[in-house]
């Protein structure tokens, strides 16, 4: 049987504090007390507490010096915070020093579970964050690659079968996947590591100035050749050729690079000789070749001798177990000395997302939150795309009308609620509210008389 969750209890105030405990205790908590923020760090430094509740205003230290300190001691304990109508600016400060919620007072016990049951969450995926990151350490990466997905072991594997031979492979899969990471890969892993490995992006060099930069040429083969060159085939002697985006190279140099892989052999442009070579080529490319072929963009005899190990990464989204090794990957290689952390929530939502253009995309969106946020946790609200979650979250009043139906709330409770809310808008204003709600403000003044308890659960009490 599981041991009950534990919760501090840090309160000035002897009876909200024993009322707090009882109400704990009552819903099977384990339930310890401090009435100090000094004695509250002592106790944390000897308990793993689940949760911490807190007053905000108490003699000497107060509950925002007191989210700090825990902080520094177990990071990962959510720390909630009570607070009255009229100390709001505390409560938002205390959030920028890291509590984890806040409540205000008169509160009723639901308000409280609610938030503790949040918390418990928090904590339980804090926990489950840093057993990941442990496993992810141990078994996530291989050479230059991450990931613990099954797809991307079974890369993994196949990697180990053929790095050590000599035949050609061609890497498929969307922009942003990290084929010529697989190619890196597979080239220092295998027996040539301490050979050359030299990439050519096939795009990013002119057709008419992409033969030479293969194969090299001698000096007076064409307008401008004012001295012989070598080409990246003789570049990479030895080693691995990696030819990215080969789905792009036009049809006559597919010709002449067919040639090269059959003959093994290359010719510099203007030259009357060929050259023997040593060249292992990795070829990678984000178009559908079957379908080039079909449409004769891509001469079937090259694809048939690029194709011997065929290598298919998987889009992010078909693989979301990759994003948090890939994010810590990240994180690690931009933050450089700084210790900056990503926390869960972020986690599940950076998990969530689609990443149309895979890990690319997500190690923009972690570098460019480096770069501007400077809190030491990453929170979902510091992504560039925080406006697409937090646009869909459901409006207050929404969020009123589904906890009443949920918790089948009585009208006279369903009432309470709403001018609790009413009174929280407007700062604790009962002029104000009263004006809103259309009704006496003795009515109101009347209703929130009686101290302790309610009839209804709510909780009063200054802080």
């Amino acid at each position: 049987m599981a041991e009950p969750q534990s919760v501090l209890v840090v309160d000035d105030d002897g009876a909200m504090r024993d009322m707090l405990v009882s109400l704990l205790e009552d819903e099977g908590f384990q339930a310890a007390a401090a009435d100090s923020a000094s004695a509250a760090v002592d106790k944390v430094r000897e308990q793993d507490f689940d949760a911490v509740i807190s007053d905000i205003k108490m003699p000497g230290k107060d509950g925002i010096e007191l989210v700090g300190e825990i902080r520094d001691i177990r990071s990962e304990i959510p720390v909630i915070l009570m607070t009255a109508f009229g100390s709001i600016d505390s409560a938002v400060a205390a959030m920028q020093a890291g509590a984890f919620d806040y409540i205000t007072k008169p509160f009723k016990r639901d308000q409280v579970l609610v938030s503790l049951t949040r918390a418990f969450q928090l904590r339980a995926l804090e926990v489950e964050n840093r057993r990941l990151r442990r496993a992810v350490d141990k078994t996530s990466s291989f050479g230059e690659l991450i990931g613990t997905s099954s797809a991307m072991r079974e890369i993994f594997a196949l990697i180990r079968k053929v790095a050590a031979n000599r035949s050609n492979v061609l890497i498929t899969g969307e922009s942003g996947t990290g084929k010529e990471v697989v190619a890196r890969t597979l080239h220092f892993v295998g027996a040539r590591a301490s050979k050359p490995f030299i990439p050519v992006n096939c795009t990013a060099i002119p057709e008419g100035l992409l033969e030479s930069e293969l194969f090299g040429h001698v000096r007076g083969a064409f307008t401008g050749a004012h001295t012989s060159k070598r080409g990246l085939f003789e570049e990479a002697n030895g080693g691995t050729l990696f030819l990215d985006e080969i789905g792009d190279m036009g049809l006559g140099l597919q010709g002449k690079l067919l040639r090269v892989l059959q003959d093994r052999e290359i010719r510099p442009v203007g030259a009357n000789r060929s050259t023997t070579i040593d060249v292992r080529i990795i070829a990678a490319t984000n178009k559908d070749l079957h379908k080039e072929l079909e449409e004769d963009r891509f001469r079937q005899d090259l694809f048939y001798r690029l194709n011997v190990i065929p290598i298919d990464i998987p889009p992010l989204r078909d693989r979301r177990d990759d994003i948090p090794a890939l994010a810590e990957a990240f994180l690690r290689k931009h933050a450089g000395s700084e210790k900056r952390s990503i926390s869960p929530e972020t986690m599940n939502v950076l998990m969530s997302r689609r990443w149309e253009g895979n890990a690319r995309e997500l190690e923009n969106v972690i570098e460019r939150v480096l770069a501007l946020s400077e809190s030491r946790e990453i929170r979902p609200e510091d992504l560039p795309f925080s406006n697409e979650f937090t646009a869909t979250k459901p409006q207050p009043e929404e969020a009123l009308m589904k906890t009443a139906v949920e918790h089948n709330l009585t009208l006279r409770e369903f009432e309470d609620r709403y001018i609790n809310a009413i009174l929280h808008h407007t700062g604790g204003n009962k002029v104000q509210a009263a004006r809103i709600l259309g009704i006496n403000r003795r009515t109101l003044y009347r209703r929130g008389e009686h101290d302790g308890p309610s009839p209804h659960g709510e909780v009063h009490g200054e802080v």
